[in-house]
């Protein structure tokens, strides 16, 4: 089993040096925007092997890159323009479809690339040296850095893990350079006796997540104390954008991704708590792909800032990034997730299956069965749904020895599967 962890090494420099690593950073990023301005003239191509024959020769003798930055340019603005066209698509799709009315600019004008960071590669552009050094390239041959970090991170290296590519990152705040690299870790395979307990997770915004074991472990973590902070974040860039001051301008660029690092802070914090709860387990995540354009409707112009208020909300729910982070985390703590099929999780008794929405009166927080009278927290009977469909999983991979992920699968299939399960009262610790 594979698994890619990224490390933040700070790189030791002096001012000699960090003159040096300006100088290549910046010809990087002038490079971006030269080949940048080529792809979009011609016919806003991302085709790497067309833009290579225009700008490699350039790119050489006037940024003064070597052969494999230069080629790493052109990679990354081909890349870009791909990008660009892929979300053109979509746009022309939502149109018609009546989704959203707004055409996509991004294709109007050449992108421009801001950052200084750059893309190394391994043995070509960088390499480990002994005494935990590292030889990076620059425009006057190698430069040679001492390092530092994570000391599990440095650990690996020293040990000779296998690593992919670096980026050389800029701090503008502390005027200091970072090397970003991509260590490739190989894991045991897993084994579904490495996993006695089985952990149901359903994510939203009221609750962040709220996990349920199959022995009956519970945990809730509310989510109003990071609202509150999001809501805080938009008040000040509405005010400071209606003000539109240059004053103002600079304090909005001084803000621009602190929220964005304090939500991925937040999400960190969340998935090692849920793994430290539960540790060894098989953790059941709902497959929410494409949920906003099956949730959310079109947004009206007469709306009232609580409905408006209450679409920026869920537009900023950050329930992929919390998932991606337990996926990558869990491995390395010895658990493992899986993908189950969402639909139906808040509106089927976990006791006696029966599913509909006359089982959630007015979409409370209260599921209440119209069959068995069964009542409970909605997100908790959310979870314990899951966590029926985690254990199916598990069983499968127990009888057959390959574990089935199955997100797509229909609810028909879903239901039918799992219409034996149901949570035991008499297993259930809350009752």
């Amino acid at each position: 089993m594979k698994l890619t962890i990224s490390a933040k090494l700070k790189l030791r420099h002096n001012p000699q040096q960090k003159a040096a690593l300006d100088a290549v950073t910046l010809a990087y990023r002038d490079a971006l925007n030269f080949a940048s301005k080529k792809a979009f003239e011609m016919d806003k191509t991302s085709s790497q092997p067309k833009l290579h024959k225009e700008t490699y020769p350039v790119i050489r003798e006037r940024f003064g890159l070597g052969s494999q930055l230069a080629c790493t340019v052109e990679k990354q603005v081909a890349a870009t323009f791909k990008t660009q066209w892929t979300k053109l698509k979509q746009n022309l799709k939502a149109r018609e479809a009546g989704q959203t009315k707004r055409r996509y600019k991004g294709l109007d004008a050449p992108p421009k690339f801001v950052s200084r960071t750059l893309e190394y590669q391994y043995g070509r552009d960088y390499s480990w040296k002994e005494n935990q050094k590292v030889s990076v390239g620059t425009l006057n041959g190698r430069l040679v850095l001492e390092y530092e970090g994570y000391q599990k991170h440095l650990d690996l290296i020293s040990q000779g893990v296998e690593t992919g590519a670096a980026k050389l990152y800029y701090q503008k705040s502390k005027k200091q350079y970072y090397l970003i690299v991509a260590l490739n870790l190989e894991l045991p395979d897993p084994r579904p006796t490495d996993h006695p307990t089985v952990v149901g997770v359903d994510v939203g915004q009221r609750y962040h997540f709220v996990a349920q074991s199959n022995t009956g472990g519970t945990l809730f973590q509310a989510g109003g104390q990071a609202r509150h902070t999001k809501d805080h974040f938009a008040h000040a860039r509405k005010t400071l954008q209606r003000k539109g001051t240059r004053s103002a301008t600079r304090r909005l660029v001084s803000l621009s991704g602190r929220e964005r690092r304090f939500i991925a802070n937040w999400n960190h914090s969340l998935s090692k708590r849920l793994l430290h709860r539960f540790p060894k387990s098989l953790i059941g995540l709902e497959d929410l792909t494409h949920i906003r354009e099956r949730t959310e409707g079109r947004s009206h112009p007469k709306a009232t800032q609580k409905v408006k208020a209450s679409k920026r909300r869920r537009s900023q729910w950050s329930f992929a990034e919390l998932q991606a982070f337990l996926s990558y985390k869990a491995p390395l703590m010895g658990c493992m997730t899986t993908r189950v099929h969402a639909h139906h999780t808040s509106q089927c008794c976990p006791k006696c299956g029966h599913c509909s929405k006359g089982n959630r009166p007015n979409a409370g927080l209260m599921m209440m069965c119209e069959v068995c009278g069964f009542q409970l927290h909605a997100d908790l009977a959310a979870a314990r749904n899951i966590n029926l469909r985690t254990l199916l999983v598990r069983q499968d991979w127990m009888g057959t020895g390959a574990l089935s992920v199955r997100p797509d699968v229909s609810y028909r299939e879903v239901k039918a599967v799992y219409s034996e399960l149901r949570w035991s009262t008499d297993t259930s610790l809350r009752l």
